[in-house]
């Protein structure tokens, strides 16, 4: 059973999501702390609200603060999620920008900035590789995510229409049937 964290402890979780993934790995960072050392939601648990918060226009991790708050503490907890993940980063984020501005014309900037970007890189396959686990036995999951990779890596279709097809297929392919889904 997921442990229901507090109001407090909701903002500051959300904080350490985006403290700890500044530079990118956003969606990795956030598995971490809130599957694997918060413990408030199974991997299935995250892997549905990131599937929801990325059927929705804005930033995916925004979209996944306010489900998770909300899920915990209805609007109170979305607003608290979201000000935990916005709040001090953006305020950093100013702060940086107005330093890049000053300070780009120096080659270890620029050197720095490719090591966070390949850490980004790392992160987000890490992640890609624990949602794999998660579904390494569900040959359509794999078949609908190869079929995507190929679809936007290999084919280079635009986004919205393969998310367009993609997950309307998939949520009917698994939506909930006769008996399992507790019809008599």
């Amino acid at each position: 059973m997921a442990e229901i964290p507090s109001r407090r402890a909701l903002f500051f979780g959300m904080l350490q999501v985006a403290l700890s993934s500044f530079g990118g790995g956003l969606s990795a960072w956030s598995q971490r702390i809130v599957v694997e050392q918060h413990r408030w939601m199974t991997d299935e648990e995250f892997i549905t609200g990131l599937t929801v918060a990325r059927l929705f226009p804005g930033p995916n991790q925004i979209n996944m603060a306010v489900y998770i708050g909300a899920r915990f503490h209805g609007l109170a907890g979305a607003l608290l999620a979201l000000a935990g993940i916005l709040l001090l980063p953006f305020s950093l984020l100013l702060l940086l920008g107005l330093a890049y501005f000053y300070l780009n014309m120096r080659m270890a900037v620029d050197r720095v900035l490719a090591g966070v970007v390949a850490a980004a890189a790392g992160m987000a396959l890490s992640m890609g590789f624990k949602i794999l686990d998660e579904y390494w036995r569900d040959a359509v999951a794999l078949g609908f995510a190869l079929a995507v990779f190929l679809a936007l890596a290999v084919a280079h279709l635009r986004l919205i229409p393969v998310v367009l097809v993609a997950g309307p297929l998939a949520m009917a392919w698994y939506w909930p049937r006769g008996a399992a889904a507790g019809e008599p």
